[in-house]
């Protein structure tokens, strides 16, 4: 329960002020426990963000995949994909997942991090291949980099509303630059 407390503490923490924000006197603070309680759970700040990682990528995955199951062409899939995404920006849960993708990390923080997204790719690829696209891969790595430009824009509080900046992203996602 108190490893579950710390990481809902995190997440409110990353969600409210980025990873700056995601201290273990901060964690203490937000849990109650002393300090070096913390520490008991967790060596360090990365080993928090690995935990986050572990625990929260794999719901943002799922609730992505769930979207694209309810689509029935390679298009329908991809803009599920994108979509389902940018919504989930919006969650105070997933913001966390958000804030530490943005982050400064630790070599096996990153891995985790690179792992996570790489399950993310590999959801698309089967669509993109639909296509007909000569480098399903490829271009799959490159519309999570469209989706990724995406939820910085979002986070960042863009001139843009949210919408229209999920409406660009598919629009150029399936139809490239041409009107």
């Amino acid at each position: 329960m108190q490893r579950d407390a710390l990481l809902e503490a995190a997440r409110t923490l990353l969600s409210e002020g980025g990873t700056e924000a995601l201290t273990f006197p901060a964690l203490a603070e937000r849990t109650g426990l002393a300090r070096s309680s913390v520490y008991e759970y967790f060596r360090s700040r990365a080993a928090v963000v690995e935990e986050l990682c572990a625990v929260d990528f794999p719901v943002w995955a799922a609730e992505v995949e769930t979207a694209m199951a309810g689509a029935s062409t390679p298009e329908a899939k991809i803009e599920a994909y994108i979509r389902r995404q940018l919504a989930l920006v919006g969650d105070r849960r997933h913001r966390a997942v958000v804030a530490i993708s943005a982050s400064e990390l630790d070599a096996s923080a990153r891995e985790k991090i690179r792992a996570a997204h790489g399950a993310l790719i590999a959801m698309i690829v089967e669509a993109i291949e639909a296509l007909g696209h000569p480098a399903p891969r490829l271009a799959a790595m490159l519309l999570q980099g469209v989706v990724d430009a995406a939820v910085r824009r979002v986070e960042l509080g863009a001139a843009e509303d949210p919408t229209a900046i999920t409406e660009a992203a598919v629009t150029l996602s399936l139809h490239g630059l041409t009107p």
